[in-house]
């Protein structure tokens, strides 16, 4: 038998090279090019391409009416938040996360819900029914209407879809999904990318909603090509530990709504419950003040979220220092210490300086400077803070206060769960009074830690 034909396939750009290389010569990664087996031409491409859509006529942007997108709930509260107020008719969603972690518990869960008002398809390349049928009897799930197909096969699978064409479809997985198109096997780059864009084309020819569930590496990142992540409308991933009972659904691409969106879930004996109230769970409970310990609002897409940063600053018994951030930037730990240092008179270059973030989250914004700064000095000083206060700000090279988005709602939530104090950047300051609330604005990082030394 004749040896198969291969090349190598960039697992981040898709780009193709006749040799592996160690550095994709397309985008520019290393260690990326993995070994496909070139495609005969086949059915693929015995007709004409198809069109990802419908045609229709060229028209000026100024004769095309904008009107916004109708949406349809999953019954799902925070589900739905992540999505953007809902599901969208023809839309594509691709949700990813760590084996166990719920992917698909939560979409059981939804598809429930939903099949009381719609139709709904569970399509099923890792389970079989009776599975299914399981966890739906030990979650108490009233999906009797709920239609299942457990298939591997890409072209049954679209004939069921044409068949029964119901509103809403899921595939779990897409790395188990293959087509008779090509010869490689379930998983590969090759066939994750064509099962995954036959998919987005019939549901954009049809108006099917399709939710694609996809693993992921061992970095986090979901597994295939990265084009997999182009060609749908909005990318979920889950966070959080296996062994935590809180989890969290973070949008990172949405066509249709506001990316950075996070749901929080909480793992039950019953499935995925919503957190009304997921500030709580970023604040630690304690009897009294203690050193080091500093509350800040973040912002998650449109919800502000109150995260409590907690600080250990330690006399280093090593040559040289350690700089240990969980939950935030390592990078910039190391420029607030410098900033620290020069602007507030504040030395740490003989301490070891531990920094986390409560229960978990994952802060990437850098309205968080402020209250890293806050909580590294009172743990150097073994002064806690003042009761009640929260902070949010950017800190600049020159030692400046810079102004966070959304600075209002920010204090609203924060007024909301009781703190009475406020320490934001000047720039924020608002233009009317929020009751109960003290807001003490701040321009440089060396008159912040003066108004926290009055307030003591």
């Amino acid at each position: 038998m004749a040896k198969a034909k291969t090349n190598y396939t960039c697992t981040e750009c898709g780009g193709i090279s006749n040799k592996w290389t160690g550095q994709c010569p397309s985008c520019g990664q290393w260690n990326t090019m993995v070994e496909t087996i070139v495609e005969t031409s086949v059915n693929r491409f015995s007709s004409q391409p198809q069109a990802i859509a419908q045609t229709s006529p060229v028209l000026s942007l100024a004769d095309i009416d904008a009107i916004d997108v109708p949406r349809f709930s999953t019954g799902v509260e925070e589900f739905d938040r992540v999505l953007g107020g809902g599901l969208v008719a023809g839309g594509v969603v691709l949700i990813g996360g760590d084996p166990g972690i719920g992917k698909s518990t939560l979409l059981l869960q939804a598809l429930a819900n939903l099949s009381t008002v719609k139709t709904a398809l569970y399509v099923s390349g890792e389970e079989s029914g009776a599975q299914i049928a399981l966890r739906a009897k030990r979650l108490a799930l009233q999906a009797g209407s709920l239609q299942l197909q457990a298939e591997i096969q890409l072209e049954k699978i679209l004939n069921t879809l044409a068949d029964k064409k119901p509103d809403v479809a899921v595939i779990d997985s897409i790395q188990t999904i293959y087509s008779d198109a090509l010869s490689s096997a379930p998983g590969s780059v090759a066939q994750v990318r064509e099962c995954a864009a036959q998919l987005t084309r019939f549901a954009k020819q049809t108006g099917i909603t399709i939710i694609m569930v996809g693993h992921v590496t061992k970095e986090g990142a979901l597994a295939g090509p990265r084009v997999l992540e182009h060609i749908v409308d909005t990318v979920l991933y889950f966070e959080g530990d296996t062994h935590s009972s809180f989890r969290l659904v973070r949008a990172f691409k949405n066509r249709f709504g506001a990316v950075n969106e996070l749901g929080v879930f909480a793992m039950t004996e019953k499935g995925l419950k919503g957190v009304s109230n997921p500030s709580a769970l970023f604040l630690s409970q304690h009897d009294q003040q203690v050193p080091g310990s500093c509350v800040m609002v973040t912002q998650e897409g449109t919800r502000p979220l109150l995260v409590e940063i907690q600080a250990l600053v330690d006399q280093s018994h090593a040559p040289s220092a350690r700089r240990l951030s969980v939950g935030l930037e390592q990078n910039r730990l190391a420029m607030l210490l410098a900033v620290l240092h020069r602007h507030a008179g504040v030395a740490a270059f003989d301490q070891d300086v531990f920094i986390n973030a409560v229960g978990g989250v994952k802060i990437t914004e850098p309205a968080a400077d402020l209250a890293v700064l806050l909580a590294i000095h009172s743990s150097m000083r073994s002064r806690p803070l003042p009761r009640g206060l929260v902070v949010f700000g950017e800190v600049g090279l020159a030692g400046e206060i810079r102004p966070a988005p959304r600075g209002q709602e920010r204090l609203r939530e924060a007024a909301k769960l009781g703190f009475s104090i406020a320490m934001i950047p000047k720039a924020n300051m608002p233009k009317q009074k929020i009751e109960g609330m003290t807001i003490l604005p701040v321009e440089r990082i060396d008159e912040a830690f003066s108004k926290m030394r009055e307030l003591e």
